[in-house]
């Protein structure tokens, strides 16, 4: 099993892209919008209370890829796969129904040492408009399949601030968050089948890293945008260890934008960054 490292530098068009109202909806349930109060996110899980406009949350934007194509990164085995970082930049606002098109490349694939970290990078537009609508880049480690000899990779300057956060967001997640989710279309077995997840060395289903994430994007809009997401500019994480349906996530987010996500002690999503729109 190896790496394909000829996939480095490659491009292509990775398809259209169409939601509606009612997708962005089910994303927003799925990362537990609504959860603890019915009544204190309206504006991102109905479309029809009165006075309320339905808005969408900033991270439904990792949905919205193309269907696939590009080249095949390697032969190695599903389940030694995890998301190790993500990253959006927003254009702005997304709307609450749309379609666009995406062209995507692989930005590198860089030796880990025990393993390997392939990065893909997709800039999404309008597809009847061409205008910008999210930049988006996806790393993602393959277990034991470093040591080729390639370069590490750089990583961008980040340190945990050596006083408290600012502001803590407590959100407990419910024990079928993962099945919950997956209808937003990620259905990576690893989530959902106890026999993956033994392959893979979990006890059981862990969560989509990609819902934590859109968990600690909700604490980070309403907490550093106002609930507005036309503050949202965008968002980096390292995914730094699996959670489990049912465990609670605590997301500590200081002023300048720095924050992690924990569940106890441990370190879930790591050298988080946020950032505002300038206004």
């Amino acid at each position: 099993m190896s790496m394909n490292l000829d996939a480095v530098g490659q491009t292509w068009e990775s398809g259209e892209h169409a939601w509606t109202s009612k997708d962005a909806i089910l994303y927003a349930l799925g990362v537990g919008a609504g959860a603890q109060d019915p009544l204190a996110e309206l504006a991102f899980t109905t479309e029809n209370s009165h006075g309320v406009a339905q808005q969408v949350l900033p991270t439904f934007a990792v949905m919205l890829g193309g269907g696939g194509g590009g080249p095949k990164l390697g032969d190695f085995d599903f389940a030694q796969i995890l998301h190790a970082e993500q990253t959006i930049r927003l254009a702005g606002p997304l709307p609450v129904d749309g379609r666009v098109r995406s062209r995507a490349r692989v930005a590198g694939i860089y030796d880990k040492g025990s393993g390997a970290l392939a990065v893909m990078e997709s800039t999404i537009v309008d597809a009847d408009t061409g205008a910008p609508v999210v930049e988006v880049s996806t790393g993602i480690f393959v277990r034991g399949e470093g040591g080729f000899g390639g370069e590490r990779g750089e990583s961008a300057p980040w340190e945990r601030p050596d006083r408290p956060a600012d502001h803590v967001v407590v959100y407990p997640t419910r024990t079928d968050q993962a099945l919950l989710y997956r209808l937003s279309g990620d259905r990576n077995p690893l989530h959902s089948d106890p026999w993956l997840a033994a392959r893979a060395g979990f006890e059981r289903p862990i969560l989509h890293g990609l819902c934590t994430y859109g968990f600690t994007g909700r604490a980070l809009l309403h907490t550093l945008c106002g609930s507005d997401p036309a503050a949202f500019g965008g968002m980096s994480a390292r995914f730094a260890a699996p959670v489990v349906p049912g465990q609670e996530l605590a997301v500590h987010i200081w002023d300048d934008g720095r924050f992690v996500t924990k569940v106890g002690d441990t370190v879930v999503l790591d050298r988080g960054v946020f950032t505002g729109v300038s206004r």
